[in-house]
This record gives C-alpha cells, sequence and structure tokens, in this order.
C-alpha cells in the first residue's frame, strides 16, 4: 500500500519518476507542461494512454492526443486494451505490468486515462497514482464532470489533484483550485480553463508532493457525473427555457441537442432562453410550439419560458446560422417540435 507521503522523500529519485497515464485534449495539456517545464524537477519516464481508434468517415486509425505528443517529443508509450489481469485483454495487462515494473515510477500520474486502473496499479509506485479531476470533489464524481457541472447551473467548478483508491473518485486531495462557471460557458470553453488550472496545479503537486498532506474528501455533497448517454440528446420541450439552455451549453460540442417536427431531425447548436413574453396567446401554446421565425432566431414555448434557436442543423445537413437556415426552411410560425426521441 501507498506509504504516508512524508515517509518517502528519503526513497524519493531525483528527478522524480512520473509515468503519465492519459488520452485526450485535456491530459495532454498537463503532459506537455510537466514534460518541458525547466529546470526538471520531474523526468516523464513512460506514458500509458489508449490504443487507437478508428475515426472519420474513412474510419482510419487515429492516435490519442497524448501519444501525438509523446511520439513527437521521444516519450515510450504503450497502449494496452486492458490492465486487469483477469480481464478480457490479460496478455496486454502482464506486458503493461512488466513495463511498468522497468520504468520504476515514482507517481503515476492519470488525467482522463479511460481505462480502469486495477489494484495491482495504484500499489506500483511509492506515491501511488494522482488524478487531475476536473470537479471540486465531492460534487461531480464520475465520468462527465464538466458537461454535468454546466447542466446543473453550477457557478463554481475546478479541479482537484486526487490520491487514487479503489473507489470511483473518492481519494484523498492533495491541492485544489477553483474556477468560475461563467453564463456563457460551453464544455469547450470551460473544459480549455480547466486543462490548464489542472495543469499549473498538477506541477505544483508534483514540486511539493514530499511535504504535502492528503484531506480526506467530505462525505456530504456527493454526485455522479454519469456518463451522456444518446437518449440524453432529445430535447424535453416541457422543461425550463434556462435547463435547455444550460443543457445545450453542456453539450454544444458532443454530442448536441436534437429536436424533431413532421419526420425530420435537427440539431440545436446554439440558442438563448428568454424570460415568458408579457400576456400573450403565445404563453398558452403547448410546449414545443414555434411562436416566431425570423432573422433573431426560431423562439420556441418551453415549459417556462422561451428558447431561441440560433444556429440549427438539418440531418445529414450543415450547421447554419439562423439568417442562413430560415431562408431555405420550411417551418412556420405554430409549428411543433416534439419532445423526446423521434420513433
Amino acid at each position: 500500500m501507498t506509504q504516508p507521503f512524508n515517509s518517502l522523500s528519503k526513497n524519493l529519485s531525483s528527478p522524480l519518476r512520473v509515468v503519465f497515464a492519459g488520452t485526450p485534449a485535456f491530459a495532454r495539456v498537463a503532459l506537455e507542461l510537466i514534460n518541458k517545464v525547466e529546470p526538471h524537477n520531474q523526468q516523464v519516464v513512460g506514458v500509458l494512454t489508449q490504443p487507437d481508434r478508428p475515426a472519420g468517415r474513412g474510419l482510419k486509425l487515429h492516435s490519442s492526443e497524448v501519444k501525438n505528443y509523446a511520439v513527437e517529443h521521444g516519450l515510450p508509450v504503450i497502449q494496452p486494451r486492458s490492465l486487469r489481469l483477469d480481464g478480457k485483454f490479460p496478455q496486454d495487462a502482464q506486458q503493461a505490468l512488466d513495463q511498468l515494473k522497468a520504468w520504476r515510477p515514482d507517481v503515476i500520474v492519470v488525467a482522463a486515462y479511460g481505462l480502469i486502473l486495477p489494484q495491482w496499479t495504484l500499489d506500483l509506485a511509492p506515491f501511488g497514482c494522482l488524478n487531475i479531476h476536473a470537479s471540486l470533489l465531492p460534487r461531480w464524481r464520475g465520468a462527465a464532470p464538466i458537461h454535468r457541472a454546466i447542466e446543473a447551473g453550477d457557478d463554481m467548478t475546478g479541479i482537484c489533484i486526487m490520491q487514487m483508491d479503489a473507489g470511483l473518485d473518492t481519494g484523498g486531495i492533495l491541492a485544489k483550485e477553483s474556477c468560475l462557471i461563467l453564463p456563457t460557458d460551453t464544455t469547450d470553453s470551460l473544459h480549455e480553463r480547466l486543462a490548464n488550472i489542472g495543469a499549473k496545479l498538477l506541477l505544483s503537486t508534483l514540486t511539493h508532493l514530499p511535504s504535502l498532506q492528503v484531506t480526506p474528501q467530505a462525505t456530504e455533497g456527493v454526485n455522479y457525473a454519469r456518463k451522456i448517454e444518446k437518449t440524453e440528446t432529445w430535447i424535453d420541450w416541457s422543461m425550463n427555457s434556462f435547463f435547455i439552455e444550460r443543457k445545450m451549453r453542456a453539450f454544444s460540442s458532443t454530442p448536441g441537442l436534437q429536436t424533431h417536427t413532421a419526420g425530420e431531425v435537427f440539431k440545436i447548436w446554439s440558442g438563448q432562453a428568454l424570460p415568458i413574453p408579457h400576456a400573450t396567446p403565445a404563453t398558452d401554446s403547448t410546449p414545443g410550439t414555434i411562436v416566431k421565425i425570423d432573422h433573431e432566431g426560431i423562439d420556441v414555448i418551453c415549459g417556462s419560458g422561451v428558447f431561441r434557436i440560433i444556429q440549427i442543423q438539418r440531418s445529414g445537413g450543415k450547421r447554419m446560422p439562423i439568417e442562413s437556415f430560415i431562408l431555405g426552411s420550411s417551418l412556420q410560425q405554430g409549428n411543433s417540435f416534439v419532445s423526446g426521441p423521434a420513433s
């Protein structure tokens, strides 16, 4: 098991030997910073990232952002399909175990890696595994903390550097930093800010690692940021317009929001919640009803308030600003979008 940090300083390598485990752009930002900082208080001795995946129309294999950076800078990389010795790919796991032992890490840093770390991984390095998590734990443990924070209307989020244990984001906290969620933030914009905060906080953590104290997470205020499901992308027009706007900002990059009418599906990429109009017949309309179409947008009645669609995409078409869309659209005032999935 991992020892208390203050008892490990005499066993430290100089510089600190770091194995980095991560996959997307969020992780690459941290890898770049800790690998290039001068003077080198730490040395990245190896990188784990997920296997190359088919993507695009031709389904060609694409490397992760972390792998691309590692290859460009001569860092050794392994890409096991699993780390479970008793799982579906035990040979991959065994090879990963052998390589990790050969790298002799003092600490393993994990950032959006995407594979479950078994206990042997947590126990391998003297300082264990440190995770860069994009929320102020214990709020939003789990897979989609940035999406869920925006969707819930949180005013604040942040980064925690957590010592990983066998639970789901339940480990103790070594460092944290808060970040405001702006009313205009999308998952992309907040992701970028948090990635930079996380990289700098990780660097500080590694620099001061032997002297840091681990603070257990609070037992109250726990929320789980479950993975985004396809069924969530369908707009429920009976909801409050401000909730629909937050969900749109949370889902804006991927997977987006969608709705349908008369058998045609539309993706909604940009929009704005409006207050309820003053005593007009529109307020008595069924949620989903289009009450206005002009160059400003498509105004749709919600369970409470009005949502204005500003950027929209037909199924199989391109994203279009509303001015271009309405020139060739048959949608009219009085038409209704249907809540929930298309049949």
